[in-house]
C-alpha cells in the first residue's frame, strides 16, 4: 500500500492511481456506513489515525483498515465524501505532500555502506583503503544521526549551506520502523520494518574539520539536512532488493540496488537497538552507492576537489525508484548574513 503525509494538517493519505484519499476519514465512512457504528468518526480516529506516529503504531490493523476503506469507497459507496460532505478523495496534483517522517521520529543513516562509493571516497579522503572493494565490512559498521526537526518535503527547496563550496547528493532508500523493540537480534528484526521510503541526505563535503571523534557530525547537520518521500510504501517490498537511481539537472548521476549494502537493515535494527529503545516511525537510510559528486570527482594538484560536479543554487535533484516515486528538491542559494 503507497501512502503519503499531506495538506497543511499533515494527514496519512492513500495513493490509488491518480488520487490520494484521507484514510481516516475513508475510515470513518466505512465504518458507519457498512459497519453502523454510531460513533464512527471517533473510532476511525482511533483505528485509523489522521497522524503518521499513531498510524505506523495501529500495525497491521490499521493497515488492513485503511485498505478496506479505500476498497469500499472506490467499489461500493454510492458517492465519496463524508458523513457531513467533507471531501475524502482528491487529485494527487492538488495535494502539498510532506515528508514522512512521524514527528518524533529519530533518522539514522549508514555511512559507508556501499562499496564501490566507500572506496571511492577512499581515494579523494586519502585513506589507506583507498580504491579496494575486497573486504567492504573491514571498516566496520558506523554511521551518524540526522538532527534536524523536520525532513525536507518532496518537491522542497534546499537551501545552500552557507560554509560550504562542495555540496553533495546522496540518493537512498529508507526504512521506517512500525514496532518498539530493545536488543533486536538481526534475526528477527525483518518484523520491526514498517514500510520504506526514498530518502536524500545532504552532503557538506568542505567543513574544515579535522578527523577526531565526536564532533558533532556538522558535515550531515545543518537546516534541510535530508528530504524523505514521497510516499511510503508499507508491507509490499523487499527492502533489500529495491533499484535506486539519482539525477542532477536531468543527468543520471547514480544508479543502484540495495541488494549490495555491505550491512543489512536488519544488521543497522540490531545494532542500534543495543541498550536503546527504537519507536514505531524511527527511520534508517541505507547510505548510498557509487555516483556522488565527491565520490566522482577528480583531486586537484593543491588537493582540493574538483568543483564541477557539486552542487549548485538552481540545481535540481530527483532520486527515482519505480515502485516508490520520484522525490525531487531544487537547490536554493545560501541564506543572508
Amino acid at each position: 500500500m503507497k501512502l503519503v503525509v499531506f495538506g497543511p494538517h499533515k494527514r496519512v493519505g492513500v495513493v490509488r492511481d491518480d488520487a490520494v484519499i484521507d484514510a481516516s476519514l475513508a475510515a470513518a465512512k466505512y465504518l458507519h456506513e457498512r459497519k453502523g457504528e454510531p460513533n464512527a468518526p471517533a473510532l476511525a480516529q482511533a483505528l485509523v489515525p489522521a497522524d503518521l506516529e499513531r498510524f505506523i503504531a495501529g500495525g497491521a490493523r490499521t493497515l488492513d483498515l485503511a485498505r478496506q476503506a479505500v476498497d469500499y469507497l472506490f467499489d461500493t459507496a454510492a458517492d465519496r465524501h463524508g458523513p457531513c460532505g467533507a471531501a475524502l478523495v482528491h487529485k494527487a496534483t492538488n495535494v502539498r505532500l510532506r515528508a514522512p517522517r512521524a514527528d518524533r521520529a529519530r533518522v539514522a543513516f549508514a555511512g559507508g555502506n556501499f562499496a564501490e562509493h566507500s572506496a571511492a571516497m577512499a581515494v579523494n579522503r586519502g585513506r589507506s583503503d583507498a580504491g579496494s572493494t575486497a573486504n567492504p565490512r573491514d571498516r566496520g559498521m558506523w554511521g551518524s544521526w540526522k538532527v534536524d526537526r523536520d525532513a525536507v518535503d518532496p518537491g522542497g527547496t534546499v537551501t545552500y549551506p552557507s560554509r560550504v563550496t562542495r555540496f553533495d547528493y546522496e540518493g537512498e532508500l529508507a526504512v521506517i520502523l512500525g514496532k518498539r523493540g530493545k536488543n533486536i537480534r538481526a534475526a528477527n528484526a525483518r518484523a520491526h520494518i514498517w514500510g520504506v521510503t526514498l530518502f536524500i541526505d545532504w552532503s557538506a563535503r568542505d567543513f574544515p574539520e579535522k578527523e577526531a571523534p565526536l564532533k558533532f557530525n556538522r558535515r550531515k547537520n545543518f537546516d534541510n539536512c535530508y528530504s524523505m518521500g514521497p510516499c511510503v510504501v508499507a508491507g509490499d517490498l523487499d527492502p533489500a532488493n529495491i533499484d535506486i537511481e539519482t539525477f542532477v539537472n536531468g543527468g543520471r548521476r547514480q544508479s543502484f540496488n540495495t541488494r549490495d549494502m555491505t550491512y543489512s537493515f536488519e544488521e543497522y535494527i540490531e545494532y542500534l537497538s543495543q541498550d536503546f529503545t527504537l519507536y514505531p516511525g524511527d527511520t534508517i537510510a541505507s547510505g548510498t552507492g557509487r555516483g556522488t559528486a565527491m565520490d566522482s570527482s577528480q583531486k586537484l594538484p593543491d588537493g582540493s576537489i574538483a568543483p564541477d560536479l557539486f552542487l549548485k543554487p538552481g540545481d535540481t535533484v530527483d532520486v527515482k525508484c519505480q515502485a516508490i516515486g520520484t522525490l525531487s528538491a531544487t537547490i536554493a542559494a545560501p541564506d543572508g548574513p
